[in-house]
């Protein structure tokens, strides 16, 4: 299956407008909370990658697999600190592993609270901007409809 072994890219002919909305907003992770409560993943944690990124990434960075000491998050240090999506360089490869690394041997309950609460807020400024987008955009259309009409 080609979604095994090629990362989403910018303007991937894959992804439609509402999953565009879903990803960015992440709540295409809802139903990875599935695999929260069958115990495979934890909520917070080093973000799992495809098998082919593991491969990749571990010959770049020595003792990379070092990440896999803990469950998989649905969210995690890296996340909230801008590392999401398609890695684009060694260098975004390398500043995820550091704050996966950092996360495995500091983790704890205050960490990941801080981590949950600034994900939360990620998450509502997104969409929040997404509604205020849609309503500006509405609001719009309405008074252009209004000066054809005038």
């Amino acid at each position: 299956m080609e979604a095994d072994f090629q990362q989403a890219v910018e303007n991937d002919s894959r992804i439609t407008a509402i999953g565009k909305f879903l990803r960015k907003s992440s709540i295409d992770e809802l139903p990875q909370f599935i695999n929260v409560f069958l115990g495979q993943m934890c909520v917070i944690g080093p973000r799992p990658h495809m098998m082919s990124d593991c491969i990749r990434f571990s010959e770049v960075i020595s003792g990379y697999k070092f990440r896999n000491m803990l469950k998989p998050g649905i969210t995690g240090l890296a996340q909230i600190k801008g590392y999401r999506g398609p890695t684009h360089d060694s260098t975004s490869i390398v500043r995820r592993f550091q704050y996966d690394a950092f996360y495995v041997r500091n983790s704890n309950f205050w960490l990941d609270l801080r981590i949950l609460r600034t994900t939360i807020v990620q998450m509502s400024v997104i969409i929040f901007n997404k509604a205020r987008k849609l309503r500006s955009g509405e609001q719009q259309k309405g008074s252009d409809y209004e000066k054809i009409a005038a």
